[in-house]
């Protein structure tokens, strides 16, 4: 049974060169090919793949939009982030939107290929090879980690959001919403919105505060 891939990325000839490592793997195809945020949805809306690659930085957004998009009406779809960005705050990010994989750019293409087979077989489980040392990195840091969603509530609260606009802008609910805000002041040990943005800035999470 062929597994169909898509392939996300605004530089063609890694796009290109990608494609000719999937079409050489046993039971791999690549079914579409796109450089956008925009135009890789389309693609998979077209298609209806078992595997999407995707680069984190396109054009008109993050490959990271795509893997939540995508996990949120698939759960059985494989996404694989590629990126030439591949430290622990990427890696984090991709595990808390959903991804399958994460792999580097600077890795084989043989290791995006297997990346791709594991995410077919299974989607819900993240693979990294930076993962074990990221995650020590992490529990050794004294500073408090906020996953993916947790800093976009930050940086709108930093922008002076109140809740409803904050859930109307991130598509969410004001429950959700005020959820990811009562946890951003437990991990930040503030009482309220002040405190949280004083005690972000100082610890480099914001590089100001905006009026």
């Amino acid at each position: 049974m062929t597994t169909k891939v898509v392939l996300i990325d605004d530089h063609e000839l890694i796009r290109q060169g990608l494609a000719r490592s999937f079409e050489r793997a046993d039971g791999l195809t690549v079914v579409a090919q796109a450089g956008t945020v925009q135009g890789g949805l389309r693609a998979v809306e077209d298609t209806k793949p078992d595997v999407v690659v995707t680069d984190l930085r396109l054009p008109d957004g993050s490959g990271l939009d795509i893997v939540r998009e995508l996990r949120g009406k698939r759960k059985d779809l494989g996404l694989v982030v590629l990126t030439m960005y591949s430290g622990d705050e990427q890696i984090f990010a991709a595990l808390d939107a959903g991804a399958s994989a994460f792999v580097g750019k600077d890795a084989p293409a043989h290791d995006v290929v297997s990346a791709a087979r594991h995410a077919a077989v299974s989607p819900a489980s993240f693979t990294c090879a930076g993962l074990p040392d990221a995650m020590i990195r992490r529990m050794n840091s004294p500073t408090p980690q906020l996953s993916d969603r947790e800093r976009q509530v930050l940086d709108l609260l930093a922008e002076g959001l109140n809740t409803t606009a904050i859930a109307t802008k991130l598509f969410i609910s004001e429950s959700t919403a005020k959820t990811h805000i009562a946890k951003i002041y437990d991990k930040l040990g503030a009482a309220n919105r002040a405190q949280a943005l004083v005690t972000a800035m100082r610890m480099g999470m914001l590089t100001e505060l905006q009026q």
